[in-house]
């Protein structure tokens, strides 16, 4: 124990809970912050002055990529340098303007990702708008509620997007005095808008507007306001977070800090891969990393993410040859078919000298010649940097890729809330798979206990709920009080999330606060942890699993793993369609005997175990309202859709007994 390294420092005892109060454990800052937090660039204090400087310092860099059409076929990137990006975002602010936007007007960006959002949002922060992303993954009331609750007057919007917009059941979009087209909108949806009294303007329009009517640009302060993002709660309405220039700014100083740690350094030749939405803020603060390093972001080429194609994407991923990805969980899906190939021989021998302490690099060159040079290639080549948010790696699926796909892959911890990651992993640290990593430059982050689930932050292990403040924190819910106070208890924002504090200083989630059922002979589960868990067994995709007071064995909706089932199926001489297949009582009972098994390697508990299944060929998606958009399990809506089947298969299992 004497020479572990530690990755994060305490800079205050913890203390137990007194007076009804909860006991909450020390309090761990990033190691950068031992002494205080490193003060931040005065030259950085907000996002215009991060994207104007760059324009300076690297005029004639490619910033933006994007790929045409030409005859129905998709051609190579295109790009625009800075200096060609910041001329457009001139004439867009100056349009903006002449059309009677003032500083502090709300303006909504509605489609996927691609230049002319950038733009929209860097003439936003040219003249002290705020920009307000609108995105319909929210379910379908949700840009009818943000406009409306946001009080946008103005929308930049996709040319497939318009007709959500004008649509009767959007209500709020009475309230919108103009309508910019990425490219440009169909006569009839102009005739409609105009009806509405709304007025509407092609990109190539609303530039050259713009060029006839210059304006001088205002600027934001720090503590302007730069964006609200809203996100979604697993019940009731989007909450909309709202974050100042400087919160951001200071989150990408940290980003600068924390990575110049590293020998492998940034540089100006990094490609990211965008096609986590823009409206996210995961892929929003990477972006504008990228735009103060005066590195260069490609846009994927499909529609949306969430329904993305891994063909689209492989062939994008070829095409840019990116160096950074993010949220690869869907690139994923690309590499698993590889383990079949992998001598696990080699992957072992290259483990055993990573766990060793060898960097990635030099751990094992004779394996990376031999078999993971082929993963490398499925990447594009070029790639240096996997990391993962939104949803959690397995810790399989995490060693899987430090071994094979030769970059760095880090895992981090965040929400809208903490602008980003408020934890962090660092490369080629094996003690880091399976964890969230450390604190964060700009945030402390401790404990708190939550009694009615056994979490205590004083105990061994320490658990509890994370907390988090600091200077990447946002300021409050929009026009939502009540919820504002309820998440800031002493200055602590409470994530909801519940964490654990291994010993050198890294921090695990291990659940969620809501997501614990009690069964009805008084035994705790925590749901989100067992999904987690069985999520690995091949067999299986995803899963849900439920229990409830009144019930004394779990159950799960297990979605079928497509290509696992269908072979066996094979060996089993079945040959029908994967929904068929489903309700084979034999493929239940195997699916049953391997979460039987992943449970026992897992040591788990067993009224842990999986009693019952119910299997689905789908995946658990937004079209049915079964999860939110960043895939999270809208576990009510999933007891509604299921209900029936639930039913008769706890009946099935009481009348076995």
């Amino acid at each position: 124990m004497e020479n572990m390294k530690v990755f994060s420092v305490k800079v205050e005892d913890g203390r137990e809970g007194r007076d009804g109060k909860p006991s909450v454990g020390p309090v761990y800052r990033n190691l950068l912050a031992k002494q205080g937090y490193p003060p931040p660039d005065p030259e950085m204090s907000t996002t215009w002055t991060l994207f104007s400087s760059s324009v300076e310092k690297y005029p004639g860099n490619r910033m933006l990529g994007w790929r045409k059409f030409v005859d129905g076929k998709v051609g190579p990137y295109i790009w625009k340098t800075y200096k060609e990006v910041y001329d457009e975002v001139l004439h867009v602010g100056s349009a903006l303007r002449a059309s009677g936007v003032e500083p502090g007007c709300r303006v909504g960006i509605y489609g996927a990702n691609c230049p002319q959002w950038v733009m929209a949002m860097e003439a936003s922060g040219a003249h002290s708008l705020v920009c307000v992303p609108l995105y319909d993954t929210l379910g379908s009331g949700a840009v009818n509620f943000i406009i409306d609750h946001a009080e946008v007057d103005f929308v930049f919007v996709q040319d497939i997007k318009v007709k959500e917009l004008l649509n009767p059941n959007c209500k709020s979009a009475q309230r919108l005095k103009a309508i910019v087209c990425f490219t440009s909108l169909a006569e009839e949806d102009n005739a409609k808008a105009s009806q509405m009294g709304i007025k509407t303007y092609s990109w190539t329009e609303f530039l050259h507007m713009g060029k006839e009517n210059p304006w001088e640009i205002s600027p934001p302060q720090p503590f302007s306001i730069c964006t609200i993002m809203y996100t979604s709660g697993t019940s009731g309405d989007p909450k909309g977070v709202v974050l100042t220039h400087e919160t951001m700014a200071t989150f990408v100083c940290g980003v600068d800090l924390f990575l110049d740690q590293f020998e492998d350094k940034m540089t100006v030749d990094d490609v990211y891969l965008s096609f986590l939405p823009l409206a996210h803020i995961l892929d929003r603060m990477i972006e504008e990393y990228f735009f103060h390093r005066g590195a260069s972001v490609g846009y994927y080429h499909g529609v949306c993410y969430w329904s993305s194609n891994l063909k689209e994407l492989r062939d994008d991923i070829m095409e840019l040859k990116p160096t950074f990805l993010a949220g690869i969980q869907k690139a994923l899906q690309e590499l698993s078919p590889l383990r079949k190939w992998i001598f696990d021989a080699l992957y072992k021998h290259k483990l055993s000298w990573m766990n060793k302490g060898y960097k990635q690099k030099s751990a094992s060159p004779l394996a990376d010649f031999l078999a993971f040079r082929k993963v490398k290639a499925k990447l594009g080549g070029r790639l240096r940097l996997l990391l993962s948010g939104g949803a959690p790696l397995s810790s399989e699926v995490e060693e899987f890729l430090r071994v094979t796909c030769c970059a760095f892959v880090v895992q981090g911890y965040g929400l809208t809330e903490t602008c980003g990651a408020c934890t962090i992993g660092f490369p080629d640290e094996m003690c880091f798979v399976g964890t969230v990593g450390s604190p964060a430059v700009y945030n402390d982050l401790r404990l708190e206990e939550v009694s009615d689930m056994g979490y205590d932050p004083l105990g061994n292990p320490p658990c509890g709920e994370i907390c988090v403040k600091g200077k990447t924190i946002f300021s409050e819910y929009y026009k939502n009080p009540e919820l504002t106070k309820e998440s800031f208890k002493d200055g602590w924002f409470h994530t909801g999330d519940i964490g654990q504090m291994l010993p050198n200083g890294i921090v695990k989630v291990i659940d969620r606060k809501k997501n614990l059922i009690k069964l009805s002979q008084g035994e705790y589960v925590a749901l989100e942890y067992l999904e987690n868990v069985y999520g690995v067994t091949p067999i299986i995709d995803d899963a849900w699993v439920y229990g409830n007071s009144f019930k004394s064995m779990l159950v799960a909706v297990v979605v079928l793993h497509e290509e696992n089932a269908k072979k066996w199926a094979e060996l089993n001489g079945y040959t029908v369609s994967l929904s068929e297949l489903c309700s084979l009582s034999k493929l239940q009972n195997y699916v049953l005997s391997e979460l039987k098994s992943t449970a026992e390697k897992n040591k788990m508990r067993g009224f842990e175990y999986i009693k019952g299944v119910i299997l689905e060929a789908r995946a658990f998606d937004m079209e049915r309202d079964l999860v939110t958009a960043t895939l999270k399990k809208k576990r009510n809506n999933l007891l509604k859709y299921y209900q029936a089947e639930i039913d008769a298969l706890y009946h099935n299992l009481t009348t076995k007994k």
